[in-house]
């Protein structure tokens, strides 16, 4: 039931405002890839914090991991553990799972037949919402292909920076055997024009210890600026 209930708060939206003008979803879709593109170059040489908490409602455990995120002028994120309270069963069913699922994920990033654009994604319109502030557009996307790493749900985009600040769905294949359902909730904030992760929400529905739960927070963000030179400079 929980996990239900769940799945329609990902689908669900925020409130909704009036549609400006003239206003063209494509081309903003088009300007959303151009700035995508841009903010994968500007987060390298980032680092942040990381708390992790975790639980597994049907045996009563629970854990936090608390964990230092770092992201290599290369774009691969390394995770370096520095604490964790509460038990095992939960860091190795849980946390360790996810952080492997993240791993190959951002192998498989690489391949363009991963991103959230529309060679890989159906969009669909759905108006605008508002979000901690700001006016944002609300797609609807839906993969093309049913292939791991790829999910059915919705993009909410700034309409002033065209960064993404929130994506919610359920992905259309489990990364993993022990998995058999996995929906999310991932919202962003934009600092100094880049898109900043700020928490990350799951619900997994698993084949041997029954539901997980996961909230992760991200705090403390910066960026190397001497690796962010070396980056700008290997793109060139």
């Amino acid at each position: 039931m929980k996990f239900r209930v769940f799945l329609l708060i990902v689908s669900s939206t925020f409130c909704l405002v009036a549609e400006p003008a003239a206003f063209s979803p494509d081309a903003f879709v088009d300007n959303y890839i151009s700035a995508s593109l841009e903010q994968d170059r500007s987060l390298k040489g980032a680092s942040m914090e990381v708390e992790f908490a975790a639980s597994l409602p049907r045996l009563k455990k629970q854990g936090r991991l608390h964990a230092l995120r770092r992201i290599s002028p290369l774009g691969f994120i390394k995770y370096e553990m520095l604490h964790f309270d509460g038990d095992s069963t939960v860091n190795k069913q849980v946390i360790a799972r996810y952080l492997s699922a993240e791993a190959e994920a951002q192998k498989e990033r690489q391949q363009p037949s991963l991103a959230v654009t529309p060679r890989n994604y159906r969009f669909k319109y759905k108006g605008l919402g508002q979000l901690d502030g700001r006016t944002a557009h609300i797609f609807q996307v839906t993969p093309k292909r049913n292939r791991q790493g790829l999910f059915t749900g919705e993009v909410w985009i700034d309409a002033a920076t065209c960064l993404r600040v929130r994506e919610s769905g359920c992905l259309v294949k489990s990364p993993s055997i022990f998995l058999k359902k996995v929906a999310f909730i991932r919202r962003y904030e934009i600092r100094d024009g880049i898109s900043v992760p700020r928490q990350v929400r799951s619900v997994v529905d698993t084949r041997l210890v029954g539901r997980a739960e996961l909230t992760i927070e991200f705090i403390n963000f910066s960026i190397d600026s001497n690796r962010a030179i070396a980056s700008e400079a290997d793109g060139q």
